[in-house]
């Protein structure tokens, strides 16, 4: 028996589709009534690309040779069950979606479909608009599966570059120090992308379907999981440059932008969890001379250090604002509770751009000041913490030619303070 249709029957796309209707979503229409297959061919014919199937042994055929978005089953069929058929092409491909049909409500065949994996079941005689809703929610399923399944394949390649054995005998002839920063920079996004995944799953998980909101904050989560990907990517070019002898670019990046970046990317870092985060856009937007993924960097380190100052409760504000070069000497003149890094009045630009960081926590004393910028220095335990997030934001901020201060009092909390050229 064949999956193209008898003569008569409403034509199948050739095997040679235009570009067009390749990019369209593939729908496999599975069941023994030709009544309900040519039904549904008209329904969905200038939708998506159709393909139907008498049984479910020719569905299993086909599923084998061409790739299905979206399989609509019915349950009943001669030969293999509907059940059985979504068994059997979850078999060939988990991300495909289906949709079981029935005229014979059955709360043990619903509860095995979906155990299944499939999207939805459908009563017989089906609801056009139902209809209609089910299979663009599974097609959009199928979408978001993909995207975080290239994610995940960029990742891999990723790692693979890492691991490369060239790029492992380079890594040991420099310095200890850097081949850390690497696993360090990298650890952040991908604990970001963890986070994004996990959101994912909770929300596929939560419910039969997904729609509304909750697909608007899937899509969401899966576009964190792209520029997380990005972000990897660039951190590795950055740093594989230094190792042949690069340096870092300096083009300008926009802080309002950035903020925006790192307000999303926080969503999903566990470090922010049962905090409180408070970011202030710059009234009017300026840009910083210093790599954006190095902004980014010193940013997410100094936040997520922030965060981690204690368990208790607190709160991290982030704002910004411009100052003239010639002011940098005016800044904190009475500190004592305070360090600088990096600071020349003789240097100053004439335009600087202010960024502070500033938590509520329980503050620093001034023997743990005076090591926060050490390599491998920390406060935390062995398994929380590396020493190496602070160094880092202090390598970045003085290759791009800026400042740092740090103000901290015991049970008052402590700011950062970010000073660069624009």
């Amino acid at each position: 028996m064949s999956a193209f249709p008898a003569i008569g029957e409403p034509p199948l796309s050739p095997a040679t589709d235009s570009p067009s209707a390749q990019q369209r979503g593939t729908l496999l229409v599975v069941d023994d009534e030709r009544d309900v297959r040519d039904s549904l061919w008209f329904v969905f014919k200038d939708q998506y690309r159709i393909l139907l199937a008498s049984d479910g042994t020719e569905a299993i055929r086909v599923a084998h040779e061409q790739r299905i978005d979206v399989a609509v089953i019915d349950i009943r069929m001669v030969g293999l069950s509907g059940i059985e058929t979504c068994a059997e092409l979850k078999k060939i491909d988990p991300a495909t979606q289906v949709i079981i049909l029935t005229a014979y409500e059955a709360l043990e065949s619903a509860r095995a479909a979906l155990r299944l994996g499939a999207s939805d079941y459908l009563g017989k005689p089906y609801d056009l608009q139902v209809i209609r809703g089910a299979v663009a929610f599974a097609m959009e399923r199928r979408a978001i599966a993909k995207q975080i399944r290239d994610q995940e394949g960029t990742l891999r390649d990723l790692r693979e570059q890492v691991q490369n054995q060239q790029v492992r005998e380079q890594l040991a002839r420099s310095r200890t120090e850097i081949y850390a920063s690497v696993l360090h920079d990298i650890n952040g996004p991908l604990t970001i992308i963890s986070g994004f995944i996990e959101m994912v799953h909770d929300d596929l998980a939560r419910a039969e379907l997904i729609q509304g909101a909750d697909l608007n904050a899937v899509r969401t989560h899966v576009a964190g999981i792209r520029r997380q990907v990005n972000n990897c990517l660039d951190i590795a070019r950055r740093y594989l440059g230094f190792l042949r002898g690069g340096k870092g670019g300096a083009a300008g990046v926009g802080i309002n932008q950035l903020f925006a970046d790192l307000a999303q990317l926080l969503k999903g870092h566990p470090a922010a969890r049962g905090h409180r985060l408070a970011i202030v856009p710059l009234t009017n937007d300026a840009q910083a001379r210093i790599n954006g993924t190095d902004l980014l960097q010193v940013l997410l380190n100094l936040t997520i250090n922030a965060f981690q100052c204690t368990r208790q409760p607190h709160q991290v504000m982030i704002d910004g604002r411009r100052i003239a070069g010639t002011e940098l000497t005016s800044e904190f003149a009475e500190d004592t509770n305070g360090r600088w890094i990096n600071y020349d009045p003789a240097k100053s630009a004439n335009s600087l751009l202010v960024l502070n960081v500033k938590d509520t926590g329980p503050g620093m004393s001034a023997e743990t000041l005076a090591h926060i910028f050490d390599s491998y220095f920390t406060t935390k335990g062995s398994a929380e913490g590396t020493g190496l997030g602070l160094s880092i934001v202090r390598r970045l901020v003085e290759q791009a030619g800026g400042a740092i201060h740090v103000q901290s009092t015991v049970g008052a909390g402590t700011t950062f303070t970010v000073y660069l050229p624009m």
